[in-house]
């Protein structure tokens, strides 16, 4: 199997906000032509528009043996008891129509929610699922530190595979432990998949001093090509996720990734070199995943401010980066936090929202 994977996270959208079905069926054309098989996406996503689209574009149009599909249950979002969690394993094989899963996950496990998992069987569900025949391999995707993850591979040797955050700007983030929680994995004998190789698009678009570095070193390659060789040279990774959300993504990830060559040496000290220079900025580590809306008492468009805040950070653009805040607070706005804590409490990158809610009021107003 080729080591990139087709996230289907961010999708391209049409005009009224619907999933671009053409471009999509278009882009998995493309991607299983050039020899990529594996499809990553969740109960969750879309609140299952992703998976249905799955369907239209992949299952309803290829042989079953052609590819392979990830998806994801989710046991703290979008359910509230043991039935309806592990319920979500029917329909998702309802909605997909693929007969069987390939890759079969417990959804963004960290020490909040692994209580619903556990209390509610869910290991031991996935675990039967697999020995009926209708999941091949099992695994969880985890976001947080690598002492808790060396616990629940020691309690659930069963598990084939764990899907990661792995970033050469998180290698050594204390929040997401990229290189620790990678190392446990190692050393307990488990497969990697990687998502947010590119970290929510960040490093695609880093800082001018980044990617001056980047295109100085290989003036021909993409800057987000950078970020995905190097989790894909890593050894135990076996799938590296990158949520494409149009062609133009496509056809750079497959240009490099078709006849995928590892870093060099000297190509791993540039990567050195720019790790350095993020590490000097004090940048919100927000990837846009969204999970920390759709509890939020009062609406309150977090990534979109991050992203305006991020902006005046990284390009120095503040006239820029005003306007973009004001776009998207019209409604609701930093000034109508009222410090619930839900939001922190579902952010995977551990970020301190409340805080930096307050940090980006204070930068605009």
């Amino acid at each position: 199997m080729k080591k990139l994977g087709f996230g289907l996270m961010r999708l391209p959208q049409c005009a009224d906000g619907s999933i671009d079905l053409e471009q999509v069926k278009h882009m998995v054309d493309d991607f299983m032509a050039a020899g990529f098989t594996y499809f990553d996406t969740a109960y969750v996503y879309g609140d299952g528009a992703s998976e249905k689209a799955a369907k239209t574009c992949l299952v309803d149009r290829y042989p079953r043996e052609s590819y392979q599909i990830a998806t994801k249950l989710n046991g703290w979002m979008g359910c509230h008891d043991e039935e309806s969690a592990k319920k979500e394993f029917e329909v998702s094989l309802e909605r997909l129509g693929c007969g069987y899963i390939d890759y079969y996950l417990l959804h963004a496990v960290k020490e909040d929610n692994l209580h619903f998992y556990n209390d509610w069987h869910l290991w031991d569900f996935i675990k039967e699922k697999k020995a009926q025949g209708l999941i091949k391999h099992i695994g969880f995707s985890y976001h947080d530190q690598p002492e808790l993850l060396d616990q629940l591979l020691n309690e659930h040797p069963e598990v084939d595979f764990v899907q990661l955050q792995l970033n050469y700007a998180d290698w050594e983030n204390p929040a997401v432990s990229s290189r620790r929680n990678y190392e446990v994995c190692v050393k307990h004998h488990k497969k990697v998949i990687v998502m947010e190789p590119i970290k929510g698009g960040t490093l695609a678009t880093p800082a001018p001093s980044v990617a001056d570095v980047l295109k100085k070193a290989e003036p021909d390659m993409s800057v987000a090509s950078w970020a995905i060789r190097y989790v894909a040279s890593l050894e135990n990774v076996i799938v590296v996720l990158s949520g494409m959300s149009n062609q133009e993504q496509m056809d750079d990830n497959i240009s490099y990734m078709r006849d995928f060559v590892p870093l060099t040496a000297q190509e791993q000290e540039v990567i050195h070199q720019v790790q350095d220079i993020m590490a000097s900025l004090d940048q919100i580590p927000c990837t846009a995943c969204h999970y920390c809306t759709p509890g939020c008492p009062v609406h309150m468009p977090i990534p979109e401010i991050f992203e305006a805040m991020n902006r005046n950070i990284l390009f120095g653009n503040k006239e820029s980066a005003i306007k973009r805040y004001q776009r998207v607070t019209k409604e609701t706005g930093p000034e109508d936090c009222i410090a619930c804590g839900q939001c922190e409490a579902a952010c995977p990158q551990h970020i301190a929202i409340i805080e930096q809610l307050k940090r980006t009021q204070e930068a605009f107003s």
